[in-house]
């Protein structure tokens, strides 16, 4: 709905306004020809009372252009207030018979330019001027009159509302459809929904401004990746190799979910998943929640094995994993342009190197992550190991399985990992 709409209203909507306007001048005219000698010209004015509405209905409802039934309208408004002018000096302004003129005559303007009750309320001090100089006469309303008009006054009211909160949908339906259009068109700019993180993607559909910006928090860091990715290459042409990462990647995203973390990138065969943001629930909880997902990934990995192998493919992979907890940079990276919301620091690091390092079918975890998990997580210790690319050894442990005694409520990843 255009600026232009808005102030100007349908002409069924003015007729029907007249209408009710036209009903209540006639009645009080009644009342005031019963009081007074001057009835011939008291029903003719009525006559033209009851025409007024469907010569105005007619005179905008043809096919004239916009402009035009918009100075029509306006030029109608002084009219408008003319009667409700009228009718309040006839009445000697009586309160109830004065509020539900006044009542039809706001509701039937509202919403529109200020122009249009400035026109308004000249008609009524016109229609008010006219009624005392001419000497026309004055009635008092009697209590069928005043009820009469309240009840009118109370459709139209109620006309109106129902009106509003009607177009009131339309807009909120209209507001809300564009944002969603706008947040897909600013996604698709983006290029790939699913490779947007949850903070850029709620970003991206909620409008607000894209900054480069980042802060400190603890989280839990997973990194996975193929092993015999090479073989398997070697082996597949282009389509099965493609058909195979599907699957790989469809089966570890939806463990992902299930677990709430959050993927923060997919590199040829690799993973990288973070726990602890945007939402936490706990450091400790995280980490359980991100070893079990591990533990979850290693026995779906199982699955899929059997299914290549039963297609046909030998060099069927295996899974490696690293995790490590500890405090990371969090936040986007890059520029105004492009923006990678991603982790850095030396714990991100360490998860990598622990994933270089695991064997086929392992899940390696730094001694943070066990400091956090040993009581829900059984683990053996491989020692001190030497990690390429780091200075000193580090403290390694292999996740085995969750701990039986640890009841099944605790690692629910509903219940810890939703988001």
């Amino acid at each position: 709905m255009t600026g232009k709409d808005k102030d100007y209203q349908s002409p069924t909507r003015q007729a029907l306004f007249r209408l009710a306007l036209s009903l209540c001048a006639a009645r009080i005219l009644l009342d005031l020809s019963a009081n007074t000698t001057l009835q011939s010209p008291v029903f003719a004015l009525l006559s033209i009372l009851l025409l007024y509405p469907v010569i105005g209905y007619f005179t905008l409802g043809t096919s004239l252009s916009f402009a035009l039934r918009q100075r029509l309208a306006l030029i109608l408004r002084p009219s408008d207030g003319l009667f409700v002018g009228s009718l309040a000096a006839v009445v000697s302004f009586d309160s109830i018979v004065t509020l539900g003129l006044g009542l039809i005559l706001c509701t039937a303007i509202m919403g529109s330019q200020n122009r249009y009750f400035i026109w308004a309320l000249l008609g009524v001090a016109v229609g008010i001027s006219l009624t005392v100089a001419l000497r026309i006469g004055t009635v008092v309303p009697s209590s069928n009159v005043q009820l009469m008009i309240l009840i009118v006054a109370a459709v139209v009211c109620l006309l109106q509302i129902n009106i509003f909160r009607r177009r009131l949908l339309v807009v909120n339906g209209l507001h809300d459809a564009l944002v969603l259009e706008n947040g897909w068109l600013t996604l698709r700019n983006f290029r790939l929904f699913g490779s947007l993180s949850p903070p850029l993607r709620n970003a991206v559909l909620s409008g607000k401004k894209l900054s480069v910006g980042s802060q400190q928090k603890p989280l839990t860091i997973f990194f996975s990746d193929m092993k015999r990715f090479t073989q398997l290459t070697e082996e597949l042409d282009s389509a099965q190799l493609t058909k195979v990462m599907n699957s790989y990647f469809n089966t570890m995203s939806a463990i992902v979910s299930r677990y709430g973390g959050t993927i923060d990138k997919m590199m040829g065969d690799g993973l990288m998943v973070f726990f602890g943001d945007p939402g936490s629930h706990g450091i400790r909880i995280d980490a359980i929640n991100c070893v079990s997902m591990a533990i979850a990934m290693k026995r779906a990995m199982i699955n899929l094995q059997k299914r290549w192998r039963a297609e046909g493919i030998q060099a069927a992979p295996t899974l490696r994993i690293g995790i490590n907890s500890g405090v990371c940079e969090v936040g986007n990276f890059g520029n105004e342009n492009r923006l990678d919301y991603t982790l850095l620091g030396r714990s991100v690091n360490l998860a990598s190197r622990l994933e270089t390092a695991a064997q086929s079918d392992e899940i390696l975890i730094s001694s943070d992550t066990y400091q956090l998990i040993k009581d829900a997580v059984y683990c053996v210790s491989k020692g001190p190991l030497l990690i390429k690319g780091l200075a000193e050894p580090v403290n390694v442990y292999l996740v085995v399985d969750l701990h039986r005694s640890i009841e099944a409520d605790q690692l629910h990843p509903l219940k810890h990992a939703t988001r």
